[in-house]
């Protein structure tokens, strides 16, 4: 089971950007989808996370800006990044609970994405 993110990059303040990670492998469900963000130095954040059934949750600090969602049939989650700020600059991970055919349990994580907001 591997978890695979994509979509970051360079973006002026009040750009957009939308990161992308798909699940692969052996995979029976996935629950929870999740997308943290880390700065050198500072602990991995919480940003946004989804259920298998769309409901969701984000951080204070991106509510109104970010949007998560999720494509079950995909195994693939996204993260729409609108009304980007510098402090948004960070490396972002996804992380996904994933029950495979073996019924064996992966708390999977992704190689991380860096997004940077700079003019």
């Amino acid at each position: 089971v591997q978890l695979q993110a994509s979509g970051g990059g360079l973006v002026q303040p009040g750009g957009s950007l939308r990161l992308s990670c798909a699940a692969s492998g052996s995979i029976f469900s996935i629950s929870d989808m999740s997308w943290y963000r880390q700065v050198p130095g500072n602990q991995r954040e919480l940003v946004a996370t989804i259920s298998s059934g769309g409901s969701t949750k984000y951080a204070d600090s991106v509510k109104g800006r970010f949007t998560v969602s999720r494509d079950n049939a995909k195994n693939t989650m996204y993260l729409q990044m609108n009304s980007l700020k510098p402090e948004d600059t960070a490396v972002y991970y996804c992380n996904a609970k994933i029950l495979d055919y073996s019924r064996r349990y992966y708390n999977s994580w992704g190689q991380g994405t860096e997004v940077t907001v700079s003019s």
